[in-house]
């Protein structure tokens, strides 16, 4: 069974609605202003019988554009600088006498620290998602301009994702990775 992402879908339906919407009215506008629809002609105005609007008009609609473009760039930040929160993950099972939590922040800190100690590793911001049998591991690791990234990656994978796997006694963990290079100091004056 899959878990349903229902807000990423709602994102995803509402952004392609908008786009499908912005698209057509901007072609019907091209093709109004060009004189390629029949019936209307660059010369009249859009609506037969009215005159040009008052100048207030136009500030209204430009004022107006302007809060939806700040509210795009607020849902876009909204959308990419959005972190998992941190959940609590009941380790034992449910029939045993204690039961032992562990914050998926904590494994993620831990892994971080691991991957962190690689001598090729500037830095590390890790978070782990889902459930803690089946948890999905995201990584960002910044990495000296020096390094071999497929070899950074191979050991990650080989060497700091099974340290985890035991730990959390998870089967496979599907991992996310996004490698950069940190800036060169001694090229930068």
């Amino acid at each position: 069974m899959t878990a349903v992402n229902r807000p990423a879908r709602l994102n995803r339906v509402l952004i392609g609605l908008i786009g499908l919407t912005l698209l057509v009215t901007g072609g019907a506008l091209v093709a109004a202003q060009r004189g390629w629809i029949s019936g209307l002609h660059r010369s009249e105005a859009l609506t037969p019988g009215t005159a040009e609007p008052p100048r207030w008009v136009f500030y209204a609609v430009i004022a107006a554009a302007v809060v939806v473009a700040f509210l795009c760039l607020r849902w876009l930040a909204a959308q990419w600088f959005r972190m998992p929160r941190a959940v609590q993950w009941q380790l034992a099972e449910s029939d045993s006498t204690g039961a032992t939590t562990l914050s998926s922040a904590v494994a993620a800190a831990a892994i971080a620290a691991d991957i962190e100690s690689f001598d090729t590793v500037s830095s590390v911001t890790a978070w782990l998602t889902g459930p803690a049998r089946s948890p999905e591991l995201h990584l960002v690791v910044t990495a000296l301009p020096a390094a071999d990234l497929s070899g950074l990656r191979r050991r990650i994978l080989d060497e700091a994702v099974p340290r985890l796997r035991e730990a959390l006694s998870a089967g496979e963990i599907p991992v996310s990775t996004e490698l950069r290079l940190a800036a060169d100091r001694a090229r930068v004056r």
